[in-house]
C-alpha cells in the first residue's frame, strides 16, 4: 500500500506551545513531537515491543500512547527497565505546576491526576488520545507501588471497602425495614462497586 502524502507536515504552533511535526511512512509509523515539559523533540525509542517517545538528553520524561504504559509499570515487566534511566541534561529546569498540552493532539491540554489509589504519584493524561506523560522518574515510582496486577486490584478492593462498608451497612438495614426501595439500593450498589475486568 503507498500513500502518497508529503513526508513531513507542520500542525498549527499555539502560543507558546510546542509544535507537533508528523512525518508518515507506509512500512513504519514515524511521528515527531516536541516534550511537553521542556518542549526538546521527543526521541522514539524501542523497548521490547514498545515504542515509546522519550525526552533524551532533556529533562527525561517519557510519553506513552494510550495503554502503552501498562505494559511497563509493574517491577516484573522487564521493558520498563530500559525507560528507568533516560539521558537527562542537568541545565533544563521543569516547572511540575504547569499545565501540559499534549504532544499528539494539537491544543489539548493534560489532565494532572494520581495513578493510583495510593496517590504517591501524579501523571499527566490526555483526554483525547488517552495518552500519558510521565515526567523524569516517575515510572520508577510508578514502578515500585505494586508488585502485580492482582495486588494493584486487591489495594483497590480494600479502599472501596474501608470506604462504603459503614455506609452500606446502613443502607442494607434500611433496605430490611422497608424505608428504602431496593431497586435503588441495588442500583447504588452497582454504581458505586469497583469495576471488574
Amino acid at each position: 500500500m503507498q500513500f502518497n502524502l508529503p513526508p513531513l507536515y507542520l500542525l498549527p504552533q499555539s502560543q507558546n506551545q510546542p509544535v507537533a511535526l508528523m512525518g508518515f511512512n507506509a512500512q513504519e509509523r514515524v511521528i515527531y513531537m516536541n516534550c511537553p515539559a521542556c518542549s526538546n523533540p521527543l526521541t522514539l525509542k524501542n523497548v521490547g515491543n514498545l515504542d515509546v517517545d522519550v525526552c533524551e538528553n532533556g529533562c527525561g520524561g517519557i510519553w506513552f500512547d494510550l495503554l502503552e504504559l501498562k505494559k511497563v509499570d509493574e517491577p516484573h515487566e522487564s521493558a520498563g527497565e530500559a525507560l528507568l534511566d533516560i539521558p537527562r541534561n542537568p541545565e533544563i529546569k521543569v516547572d511540575f505546576e504547569a499545565k501540559r498540552k499534549c504532544p499528539h493532539c494539537d491544543g489539548i491540554t493534560m489532565m494532572r491526576h494520581f495513578y493510583s489509589i495510593k496517590r504517591e504519584v501524579e501523571i499527566d493524561e490526555c483526554p483525547n488520545c488517552g495518552g500519558i506523560w510521565l515526567d523524569a522518574g516517575e515510572l520508577a515510582a510508578i514502578r515500585s507501588l505494586f508488585q502485580s496486577e492482582s495486588e494493584k486490584k486487591a489495594a483497590a478492593k480494600n479502599l472501596y471497602n474501608r470506604a462504603f462498608d459503614a455506609e452500606l451497612k446502613i443502607l442494607g438495614a434500611r433496605a430490611e425495614q422497608g424505608t428504602k426501595n431496593p431497586t435503588q439500593i441495588g442500583l447504588a450498589l452497582k454504581f458505586l462497586s469497583p469495576a471488574t475486568e
